[in-house]
């Protein structure tokens, strides 16, 4: 049976054949013990329980039939309809009804319990308000949000909703994005940088300049992807169906042993006492209860990591995070801020400081890079012009021509690599650095600051504390500096100066380890190659970032790495939930089963237990949310 969810009255609907079979079923029961005579070896006793089975027998007996046509004989509802029939076949009428009754019940509640743990996870991240309030010739007009063109100014109010993604006008404003990440404090945001759909005013009225369509925004595509999740199942789950599909078959023909087999052995041999015991042993076989308690686990752990700003694309990847005993982390924006600030401006002997920073400024205008960032917000008013013919080369920096001289702008490597000589000490220098050479002759440099993330330490600590004792720091930035990082958080394991080859050719050999499942930790964008291959990709700050999404298996929307823990965390107890469903369900039905086969349980104790264990399965699933 399938319940209606899209109507208000979908779910009461949904329960009319239910009550109406419970209400034929209580009167036919009624009728059997204050009129047992005139009522018992009548043709209306039959008609009357049949009445009550239709109701709630009907939708089964098609999907059987749908199903056999499928080629799927053994299927559930093959047998629930085996057993019913058996049951009115040899009399046992009320019983009959009664199995499909309890059985279809705990479909309901199944379909129920499923549909609840989907609109959980929807309503979790699907915030955007539907209108928006667009600034037209001076005047603000309400608008549907899928009518606002890209490039056209928005307003939104102190305490509203943004309705769209877009880019911060006028002054720094702070912005609630607990929907989206998990934060419990505001984060500031500046003029010109991002924000996005579900983020809530919270200090004045701002002005954003829409960047994204409202179907395409970064926030519906991440409502998406934690929908789409649960096509991406979990090896368990994928093993229960399977094995499903085994078990089946072998209990019909069980069922077939328990009615044939005594023939030969008992004496004297009653058929009908021992097809009973068959049906019995068919209504408990039913592995409904494992088929629907085990996704519901994977859709509760979900829901729980996306209320936690932890983005997973299947339960498949949940399954993966509990046997992760090996994690290789990124730096810079992972374990670090990623927020630079330029301390220091040294330029050559030739050179003045404000010109160097002047065309150091115009080639990071070329750059997302957070290093650019920082030079950019410090060369403010410094300008020489602009950059042209800029290149990017990977890992070392950018050539381009600024007032017709080519200039290189970068970290060491690239000066070397273009065979450009610089003084000895600018290797010596610890600090991060942004190396300039013009027309082939050094030209200065400026050094800039990073800071380890508050939560670092704790990240590393939980994880230890989850198993993940092997801990490898892998950065571009470099190595005295990485260094200096990696002691501060006792991880013993750190390369610097890598190159983005350097870091797949670093993850392969920690690979060939063979019990290590390794997880990676990047920025989603720049460690792509390296997020593909691990067993686990993380990406960090991924929210708003197409590369992190589509890359990652997991993205992490608050920047915060305590949440790779909780991630986690998530994992073992939804695994723990799913583990416990499992024991559950076969405990109980093995013993049901075993009495059924002794002639010690009844149709309504087997029905009992099946629905019973069905329930406990979904109440216990439920707590993952």
């Amino acid at each position: 049976m399938t319940v209606k969810k899209d109507q208000p009255t979908g779910y009461l609907r949904s329960y009319l054949p239910a009550i109406l079979s419970f209400a034929l079923l209580a009167g036919g029961i009624a009728v059997d013990q204050l009129a047992e005579k005139f009522w018992q070896q009548a043709w209306w006793r039959f008609a009357w329980y049949l009445a009550a089975y239709v109701p709630v027998g009907w939708p089964v007996l098609v999907n059987a039939l749908r199903a056999i046509r499928k080629g799927d004989v053994f299927s559930e509802f093959f047998l629930m309809s085996l057993a019913t029939i058996g049951a009115f076949f040899i009399g046992e009428y009320p019983e009959g009804v009664a199995v499909m009754l309890f059985y279809a019940v705990g479909e309901l509640f199944q379909d129920a319990a499923v549909d609840r743990a989907k609109r959980n996870i929807r309503a979790l991240l699907d915030v955007r308000p539907d209108t928006a309030n667009v600034v037209r010739d001076g005047k603000v007009i309400e608008l549907p949000a899928a009518e606002v063109k890209v490039g056209e100014t928005i307003r939104v109010r102190v305490g509203d909703r943004v309705p769209l993604d877009g880019v911060l006008l006028g002054v720094k404003a702070s912005f609630d994005t607990a929907a989206l990440t998990g934060e419990s404090v505001p984060r500031t945001i500046e003029p010109e940088g991002p924000v996005l759909a579900g983020m809530i005013a919270t200090d004045k009225v701002s002005e954003l300049r829409v960047t994204k369509p409202f179907g395409e925004s970064s926030l519906a595509r991440i409502l998406e992807l934690v929908q789409n999740a649960a096509k991406s199942k979990a090896p368990t789950e994928l093993f229960i169906r399977r094995f499903a599909r085994i078990y089946t078959p072998i209990v019909v023909a069980l069922a077939v042993g328990i009615v044939l087999i005594p023939a030969v052995f008992v004496q004297p041999y009653v058929f009908n006492d021992w097809l009973y015991r068959a049906l019995i042993f068919l209504v408990i076989s039913c592995p409904c209860a494992l088929v629907i308690s085990i996704p519901l686990g994977y859709f509760g752990g979900i829901g729980a990591a996306s209320r936690k700003g932890i983005l997973l694309k299947g339960g498949n990847h949940l399954d993966a995070l509990t046997k992760v005993n090996t994690l290789v982390t990124d730096k810079t924006g992972t374990l670090t801020e990623g927020v630079f600030a330029v301390q220091e401006v040294k330029p050559a002997d030739t050179m003045d400081a404000q010109q160097l920073v002047g065309v150091v400024k115009a080639m990071e205008t070329h750059s997302s890079h957070p290093i650019a960032k920082a030079v950019l917000r410090y060369s403010e008013g410094a300008n020489v012009g602009e950059a042209s013919s800029v290149e990017e080369i990977s890992g070392h920096g950018m050539r381009g021509i600024v007032q017709g001289k080519e200039v290189l702008v970068g970290n060491a490597k690239l000066l070397r690599k273009f065979s450009v000589s610089y003084p000895a000490y600018v290797d010596a220098v610890e600090e991060t650095m942004v190396v300039a050479a013009i027309d082939g002759s050094y030209a200065g440099y400026l050094t800039v600051a990073d800071k380890i993330k508050s939560d670092a330490q704790q990240a590393v600590n939980e994880l230890r504390a989850l198993g993940v004792q092997d801990i490898v720091m892998l950065s571009g930035d470099k190595s005295t500096i990485t260094q200096r990082v990696a002691a501060t958080l006792g991880i013993h394991k750190a390369f610097g100066d890598l190159l983005p080859e350097d870091k797949v050719t670093r993850m392969q050999e920690v690979k060939k380890n063979p019990s290590a499942v390794v997880a990676f930790v990047g920025d989603g964008i720049n460690d792509a190659p390296v997020l593909a291959l691990s067993d686990v990709g993380i990406a960090m700050g991924g929210l708003g970032s197409d590369a992190a999404i589509e890359t990652a298996d997991v993205v992490i929307q608050n920047d915060q790495p305590s949440r790779i823990a909780e991630a986690i965390r998530i994992g073992k107890a939804t695994k723990r939930v799913v583990t416990q469903n499992i024991t559950l369900a076969f405990g109980v039905k093995a013993i049901v089963l075993i009495l059924g086969a002794g002639g010690l349980a009844t149709l309504w104790e087997a029905v009992f237990a099946d629905v019973g264990v069905a329930l406990l399965a979904i109440l216990n699933a439920s707590r993952m949310r």
